[in-house]
């Protein structure tokens, strides 16, 4: 006997095991924390400060020792689990706001106040985390610490140390809270079908897929689509000499990134704070701007002074817009969820696919490591399996489902 829809709406949205379809396992899952994730901007983190963040509901103390380094630890105190965000930064160490307990950069337990007869502080230590900084952001890596040296996080020299040895490309860097599952996100950068929304500003129009390919962990596409046709935008973009028709896109995974014409790209990075929060780091890098209505490239310092408006007028706004449609999107299926899943778009069926595969791959050697067996799931084709074994449709199956949906809407 099936479910009734006004008992499943009223409750909140199943779990990872209660699923019963892609779409409802996809915006369950976390992401494998075995990658390099950006969890805040450097600048916003002063010597001698202390912030919170969170990787999918974990909360970890970030701090920045009085000599401009940055370390991590779990955001605990081993003595009464009061947060360690609250505390303050003495010299290299963290110190707790309540007993006054101090830890080093290693989580070690190295200084209390109060030893109680004891002729040394207790051997006591809590977690740490490898930290790096790279391209204004820090990077955290949640996972295994042995596998933090073995996973290179991406390359960008075109902002670093062009090959051209051209100076930087120009750059506009945005950071913003959604709330919404990253899923949601990935799937709005890179579904280009959202033309509409963004009708004002005209960033993109059209969105015909012309190539899909998953290959291990990232699925490419390219889209047929007009690129920077906006009002003011397109006096500034060279569309004689650049290929503005066509823009690549890749789902990176846990990344995202864009290419147009090899001279107008953004990689995305998402931090997972929990089933409908997410933490977003975009960086958009552009070779270079075109004098309007002449065939002259921008001087580079002008150029900066035009992305600085840019940013202002167009960027940032029109990343707002997207803001508002994914956060209606997940009210939407905090409502609706259990409404049959309606996906045009066979792009977005791969990127669900490959972030429930990572996330089921990483519980499942959680399992293992807990000497626990996975329970029964659901496959990425919607079909029961034992054993979390799961068999992924083809790009061929993923590239028919338009037709089947239309087929089906025309049945019912």
């Amino acid at each position: 006997m099936s479910k009734d829809v006004s008992t499943q709406n009223a409750s909140a949205p199943p779990s990872l095991d209660e699923a019963t379809n892609l779409r409802q396992q996809v915006r369950a899952s976390g992401m494998d924390p075995n990658y390099w994730y950006a969890v805040e901007e450097a600048r916003n983190v002063k010597p001698g400060q202390v912030v919170e963040v969170v990787f999918w509901k974990q909360p970890i103390a970030l701090y920045r020792s009085e000599d401009g380094a940055f370390h991590a630890l779990d955001n605990r105190c081993a003595h009464r689990q009061v947060k360690l965000s609250i505390g303050q930064v003495s010299g290299c160490d963290l110190v707790c706001e309540y007993h006054g307990w101090r830890y080093d950069s290693s989580g070690r337990l190295v200084h209390m106040p109060d030893t109680f007869a004891r002729s040394e502080p207790l051997r006591v230590s809590i977690r740490s985390y490898p930290v790096q900084v790279r391209y204004g952001l820090v990077w955290l890596f949640p996972g295994d610490p042995e596998l933090a040296s073995e996973r290179e996080l991406p390359e960008i020299p075109e902002i670093t140390n062009p090959e051209d040895g051209e100076k930087p490309w120009g750059t506009v860097r945005v950071a913003f809270t959604c709330a919404a599952h990253h899923s949601m996100i990935i799937d709005n950068v890179s579904d280009l079908s959202h033309a509409f929304l963004h009708r004002r500003y005209r960033p993109f129009d059209r969105a015909d897929l012309t190539h899909l390919e998953t290959r291990g962990d990232n699925v490419h596409m390219t889209y047929e689509s007009h690129v920077g046709r906006g009002r003011i935008s397109s006096r500034f973009v060279d569309h004689k000499r650049l290929d503005t028709d066509h823009i690549e896109l890749c789902y990176e995974y846990p990344y995202q990134w864009s290419n147009t014409s090899d001279e107008i790209k953004h990689w995305l990075f998402v931090l997972p704070i929990d089933e409908q929060t997410t933490r977003m780091f975009f960086i958009f890098y552009f070779k270079s701007f075109k004098v309007p209505a002449l065939p002259i490239r921008l001087p580079r310092p002008v150029m900066r002074a035009v992305l600085k408006i840019a940013d202002r007028t167009m960027i940032t706004p029109l990343l707002r817009q997207d803001r508002v449609a994914v956060e209606a999107e997940q009210e939407g299926y905090n409502r609706h969820w259990s409404q049959r899943p309606l996906e045009v778009n066979p792009a977005v069926r791969e990127m669900q696919q490959v972030t429930v595969r990572k996330w089921q791959g990483h519980l499942d050697r959680e399992a293992a490591k807990n000497g626990t067996s996975t329970e029964t799931r659901v496959s990425l084709n919607g079909n029961s399996t034992d054993n979390g074994a799961a068999s992924a449709p083809t790009s061929n199956e993923s590239a028919a489902e338009p037709a089947a949906l239309a087929d089906q809407s025309a049945a019912s």
